[in-house]
C-alpha cells in the first residue's frame, strides 16, 4: 500500500500582461494575462518564497508589461480549473 500525500500547491500563479496602448485618461491598456509561472513556499520552514518562471516575456525587460500574482485556482473558484 503506497502512502499518498496531498501535492503541494503554489502560493500564487504568476501572470503577465503586455501594455498595448493608452486610454483617454493616459492609463495603460493591458492585454489578457498569460500564465508564465508560479510562486512556491520554501521548504523546511524557511521564510520567503521562490518564483519559478516557465517563460520570460521579452516585453518584461523593456518595461512594456505588468506581472500579476494571483491566488491558485482552489482559492479563487473553489478548486475548479
Amino acid at each position: 500500500m503506497s502512502k499518498h500525500t496531498k501535492p503541494e500547491r503554489p502560493l500564487y500563479r504568476v501572470t503577465f500582461s503586455r501594455i498595448t496602448g493608452k486610454d483617454e485618461h493616459d492609463q495603460d491598456i493591458l492585454s489578457r494575462p498569460k500564465e508564465i509561472g508560479a510562486v512556491w513556499a520554501r521548504k523546511n520552514g524557511k521564510t520567503g518564497a521562490l518564483m519559478i518562471l516557465d517563460l520570460i516575456p521579452v516585453e518584461l525587460s523593456q518595461r512594456q508589461g505588468v506581472i500579476f500574482l494571483v491566488p491558485p485556482y482552489e482559492e479563487r473558484d473553489g478548486g475548479k480549473q
